[in-house]
C-alpha cells in the first residue's frame, strides 16, 4: 500500500474542524471519509475498511472508543488515534489500553498529526511486509534474508545470480551484517542445498592447528594424533565451505587454499597422496583486503580469485525502513523464546531506533531487543528498555569532544549554540526541506521555524537571508 493513497476515516462532529482536518490530509494524498456520529462511522467502517482511523473522544451519540472497540470486533486491527479537547491522563490511559495508538489533545497542531499519520501507516506497513516475509521465510522470495531496502533487494538478486555459479565468492561487509546468512542463501539457493553447509571461522583456530582443521591428518602426523581425521574440506564433500574471516588466515595455508581452488585437491597432514573434494568456496570478510594485499598480510592472486565473484552486504544504517522491519522481527522472536504475548513498539521507540547509527549492525539490533523484550512488562516496548547507550544516541551526528577545541572550560560553546549547530547539519543533510528536518528532530515545524529564526542566516551566495532553507509551507495549528 502506497501511504499517500491510504484511506483514512475521520470521526469528528465538529463541522469545520473535520473539514478542515480533511482537506489538509487530503492536500497530503490521503483518502478521507468524514463522519459526525459514532454510528455513521460504524457504517462506514462497515462498508469499507480504512488503513486508519482519527476518531474525536466526545461525539453526540457516544465516545471514539465505541469506534475502535466496533473495528475490534469486526476483526480489524487499524491505526487509531484518539483526539478530544477534554484531555486527562486517564483518559489517555484508558484509550491506550483499550487499543489505540495515540492521544492528542486540542489545540492540535496539523504538523502534529500529519506526523503521526506518517509514521501509523509507515508502521502498520512494515508490520504487513514482515507478515509477509514471515510466510515466505525460506522461500526464493525472500532467501531468508529480511529487508525491503533496495540495497536488500539488490543484494537477494545477486544472490540468486551467483548462486548458478559454481565459482568462490567473496563477501564482504561490517561485523554483524550477516555474512553467514548471505552464504547459506547461496548454499540454498544452489545446486548444492542438499549437500552439507559447514562454516568455519579463521580467527578462532590457532595457526599450527588450522592446516590439520583444513585437510585433515594421518595417524601419528604429529604429537597427539592417535587417529587419522577427516578435515573440513572433506566434511564439506558435495556442498559448500564457508571461510569466515578469510583475512586471519596465515599466508602459508593462503597459499594452499589456493591450490585447493585450483586443483580441487587437498593433502592430509602427513600423508603422502592427495585426495579429490567437490566443494564450493565461500569466504567471508570484515577486513579491507585490497589494502591487506598492499601490506602483505594477504596474498594477491588468491584475492584476486576470489574477487571475481563478490558480494557487499550492506551496514544496518544504510538499510533505511528495514530497521523497523527488523525490530518487529527481532521482537516477535524474542517474545515467543520468552513466553510473552504479542508485543509492539511505541512510536518514540521506533524513532530512537532510526536515530541511531548501530555500529554493531543487525547483530547489535538483535541484542538490544532481546535486552528489551526481557525488561518490558507491559505490552509496548519503549525507550527505557532500551540500552543506554542507544537512549542517549551515543552515536549520533553531533561530537560534542570535537565541540571541545581544548580543556579551557570557559571556551566551551553553549547548549544554543549547540543546538544552532546541530539544526544546520540536520537542514543541510535534508536540503532544506523543513518538513522532514522537524521529523528527524523530534519537533513540530512551528518550533523549527522559532529555532531558525533565532540563528543567523545562512545565505546561498543570493544575499538574501536564510536562503539556504527553501520555505516548505508555513505551519499550521487548529485550535
Amino acid at each position: 500500500m502506497s501511504e499517500n493513497k491510504a484511506k483514512i476515516l475521520l470521526l469528528e462532529d465538529d463541522s469545520s474542524l473535520g473539514l478542515l482536518l480533511s482537506e489538509e490530509l487530503e492536500l497530503d494524498g490521503y483518502r478521507v471519509t468524514r463522519a459526525g456520529t459514532v454510528e455513521e462511522a460504524c457504517r462506514l467502517l462497515s462498508a469499507d475498511t480504512p488503513d486508519l482511523v482519527v476518531s474525536d473522544l466526545r461525539l453526540p451519540d457516544g465516545d471514539g472508543l465505541e469506534l475502535l472497540k466496533a473495528a475490534q470486533m469486526n476483526g480489524h486491527s487499524l491505526p487509531f488515534i484518539v483526539i478530544t479537547a477534554f484531555g486527562t491522563v486517564d483518559q489517555a490511559v484508558d484509550a491506550l489500553k483499550a487499543g489505540a495508538d495515540d492521544f492528542l489533545t486540542k489545540p492540535l497542531s496539523t504538523d502534529h498529526l500529519r506526523l503521526k499519520i506518517h509514521r501509523l501507516l509507515t508502521q502498520a506497513d512494515l508490520t504487513r511486509q514482515l507478515e509477509q516475509f514471515l510466510s515466505q521465510s525460506g522461500t526464493d522470495e525472500t532467501l531468508g534474508l529480511i529487508g525491503e531496502h533496495e540495497s536488500m533487494v539488490r543484494l537477494r538478486s545477486e544472490i540468486r545470480q551467483i548462486a548458478r555459479s559454481e565459482a568462490a565468492v567473496l563477501i564482504c561487509g561490517e561485523s554483524g551484517t550477516g555474512k553467514e546468512l548471505v552464504a547459506r542463501a547461496i548454499h540454498g539457493s544452489s545446486e548444492r542445498s542438499s549437500g552439507p553447509f559447514v562454516a568455519v571461522n579463521c580467527a578462532g583456530i590457532p595457526g599450527e592447528l588450522m592446516e590439520s582443521e583444513f585437510f585433515g591428518h594421518e595417524a601419528g602426523a604429529f604429537t597427539g594424533a592417535r587417529q587419522a581425521r577427516k578435515g573440513l574440506f572433506s566434511e564439506a564433500h558435495g556442498g559448500t565451505l564457508l571461510l569466515d574471516e578469510i583475512g586471519e588466515m596465515p599466508l602459508a595455508l593462503q597459499a594452499k587454499l589456493l591450490r585447493v581452488l585450483q586443483e580441487g585437491m587437498v593433502k592430509p597432514v602427513g600423508s603422502d597422496h592427495e585426495e579429490p573434494v567437490d566443494v564450493r568456496i565461500l569466504a567471508a570478510t570484515h577486513m579491507d583486503l585490497p589494502k591487506a594485499v598492499q601490506d602483505g598480510s594477504f596474498r594477491e592472486d588468491l584475492y584476486y580469485r576470489l574477487e571475481t565473484l563478490s558480494l557487499r552486504i550492506p551496514a544496518l544504517r544504510e538499510r533505511g525502513d528495514d530497521v523497523d522491519l527488523l525490530a518487529m522481527h527481532f521482537i516477535r522472536e524474542a517474545a515467543r523464546r520468552h513466553k510473552r504475548g504479542f508485543l509492539k513498539i511505541s512510536e518514540v521507540t521506533s524513532r530512537v531506533l532510526m536515530d541511531y547509527p548501530f555500529p554493531g549492525n543487525v547483530r547489535e539490533l538483535a541484542s538490544a531487543i532481546e535486552r528489551a523484550v526481557t525488561f518490558c512488562e507491559g505490552d509496548t516496548v519503549q525507550p527505557d528498555h532500551l540500552p543506554e547507550r542507544i537512549r542517549k544516541r551515543q552515536g549520533g551526528a553531533v561530537n560534542l569532544q570535537s565541540a571541545r577545541p581544548d580543556d579551557n572550560i570557559s571556551e566551551w560553546p553553549t547548549l544554543e549554540h549547540l543546538q544552532q549547530d546541530y539544526v544546520r547539519e540536520v537542514m543541510h543533510a535534508v536540503n532544506g526541506n523543513k518538513r522532514r528536518a522537524a521529523q528527524i528532530l523530534g519537533i513540530n515545524r512551528r518550533t523549527l521555524y522559532r529555532w531558525l529564526a533565532s540563528s543567523e542566516p545562512v545565505s546561498d551566495g543570493s544575499g538574501g537571508p536564510g536562503s539556504e532553507y527553501p520555505d516548505a509551507g508555513t505551519p499550521q495549528g487548529v485550535h
